[in-house]
């Protein structure tokens, strides 16, 4: 069996650790996997799951409903129906008050699975993210082998309690080789976001006051314009077209608030000619325009 120690932080901080709930899995197998809802819990014990805790064996939620709250290591995460959250051995996390968790949950104890599954399911990747979101066939692959998983996990009766840990442990492996898959892909293509992000990023700073088109800065980069969106959303949270605006905004906020230029000059330098549209552009995104946001700072 694994002998593997969480890396997820200190155990003496003052947070309080939460052990594996044995007791409340069936026949005292290392892991549990059920409906998350009113009326159900994964843990042992009175603690408020609302207050900061830590955990000594892994989570994995997959939902079925949202926007959830959720906190992992001080950062606060939303998941939605199809998305999961995995929650690492040692992670600080809190439960949010204002959410409803519906859903699937497993839980499994460190040293269920054997070293060899452990390192190939990447289970103490720390470094990977926690949000999960799986497309299309990604989805229903996760879906059926983590149904597959609880329908073995039930049929306790049918098997001998050592052949029946044996099977868990084959579709526990199936489940998490999917899922780690999905995490390093993940990691991977936010990494590549960024990459792309820093290379758009760069090209507005360089030539946003001659050039607002978005699928002239995709095909100047070599990407198309599906793939920048999915970069900009991925960094700011914004599309690219409103990241070239905002740029655009800030340099006439700056010529407004520090130059004595006319307003068609300022337009003119941040690629409107036509001073009629540089007013609109600016009222549509400001609420003012040119001319009343150079009065208020004066």
């Amino acid at each position: 069996m694994a002998d593997i120690r969480p890396q997820g932080g200190a155990a003496d901080d003052g947070i309080r650790t939460l052990p594996f709930p044995v007791e409340l899995s069936l026949g005292g197998v290392g892991m549990r996997v059920g409906p998350m809802g009113a009326g159900r819990t994964w843990h042992a014990g009175d603690t408020p799951l609302d207050r900061v805790h830590r955990i000594d064996f892994h989570v994995v939620m997959l939902f079925d409903d949202g926007p959830v709250h959720h906190m992992i290591d001080f950062a606060e995460y939303e998941a939605t129906a199809g998305e999961l959250l995995w929650i690492r051995p040692g992670q600080v996390h809190r439960f949010s008050r204002s959410s409803g968790y519906r859903g699937t949950v497993l839980t499994m104890q460190p040293g269920f699975l054997p070293r060899a599954t452990v390192e190939a399911t990447g289970l103490y990747r720390y470094d990977l993210p926690p949000l999960l979101r799986p497309e299309g066939p990604q989805l229903a692959s996760l879906r059926a082998a983590l149904g597959h998983l609880q329908r073995e996990y039930e049929d306790s009766a049918l098997l001998p309690p050592a052949l029946h840990t044996a099977v868990l442990r084959h579709s526990l492996t199936a489940f998490l080789l999917r899922l780690a898959h999905l995490a390093t892909s993940s990691a991977e293509a936010g990494r590549r976001s960024e990459s792309t992000f820093t290379l758009f990023r760069d090209a507005v700073e360089r030539d946003f006051a001659t050039q607002h088109s978005v699928s002239a800065y995709a095909d100047a980069l070599g990407y198309s314009r599906r793939t920048l969106v999915r970069a900009v959303r991925a960094a700011t949270g914004e599309t690219p077209k409103g990241f070239i605006d905002k740029r655009v905004v800030l340099e006439a906020k700056r010529l407004l608030a520090h130059t004595d230029l006319p307003i068609g000059r300022v337009g003119a330098a941040v690629g409107f000619p036509d001073p009629a549209n540089f007013s609109k552009f600016f009222h549509l995104h400001t609420g003012v325009t040119p001319v009343g946001f150079r009065a208020e700072l004066r």
